[in-house]
């Protein structure tokens, strides 16, 4: 049987997702499906006008969603915020973290380091430019691909410190969280919701999306490393 409501987001937010949609069937016996994939997927599936009435992906996407006339207007709210965190192959010795030049020299002393292709490594790449390093960490970068978790790379020893959302390296075997990136480098991820202007159930988004906005959701948040919005 298809689900009430049918969605989409980007991997960052899909363990909070499936535990806050099967609080909601619980509460309103509507049945919530929500596909995460890599955000670049997402986004490009949403051109292609696939159906979706809810979807949940970083602000800033959805607001140019919107702009194009794939999020139905007004229809975008807050959701949560996600900070970056720093991890490593399980049992590996911990760097320290207490400030930025502390941040700089372990990713300098790293054999390898992994961000991914969404916010979190777009903001360790302007990091490496800012303290001039990016050129001597050229060699060093693994990059992972859309989809798949930083932790997973770690995890093989792919790499050896790696960069992505807390919400993504929770509960990933073969790693250890190491713990968020110092506060004066840190950067916070906003990931919003919208209806689907091809939505097949534009209420039931509607209501999920109350849901998923109101108090009742925080501490599913928190408890998977994200802040409400």
């Amino acid at each position: 049987m298809a689900a009430n409501i049918v969605g989409i987001s980007s991997m960052a937010t899909r363990h909070v997702l499936t535990e806050l949609g099967a609080a909601y069937q619980q509460k309103t016996e509507q049945s919530v499906a929500i596909e995460s994939v890599g955000g670049v997927d997402a986004a490009r599936r949403i051109r292609a006008r696939e159906k979706f009435d809810i979807i949940v992906l970083t602000d800033e996407a959805i607001k140019q969603l919107e702009a194009e006339g794939c999020v139905k207007s007004g229809s975008r709210f807050g959701f949560a915020d996600s900070a970056i965190a720093v991890a490593v192959k399980s049992k590996a010795k911990r760097p320290s973290l207490t400030d930025g030049e502390s941040l700089k020299a372990a990713i300098l002393a790293a054999q390898s380091i992994c961000y991914s292709t969404g916010p979190s490594g777009t903001h360790v790449v302007k990091l490496l430019e800012k303290w001039a390093i990016d050129r001597l960490m050229s060699g060093r970068i693994v990059q992972a691909p859309p989809g798949v978790p930083v932790g997973a790379l770690l995890a093989r020893g792919e790499a050896e410190l790696g960069f992505q959302q807390l919400s993504e390296f929770l509960d990933m075997p073969g790693i250890d969280i190491v713990g968020p990136l110092p506060q004066e480098v840190q950067s916070l991820t906003r990931f919003s919701c919208g209806v689907g202007t091809q939505a097949s159930n534009e209420a039931g988004a509607r209501g999920f999306i109350h849901y998923l906005t109101s108090s009742e959701a925080d501490a599913s948040k928190r408890r998977h490393g994200m802040e409400p919005a």
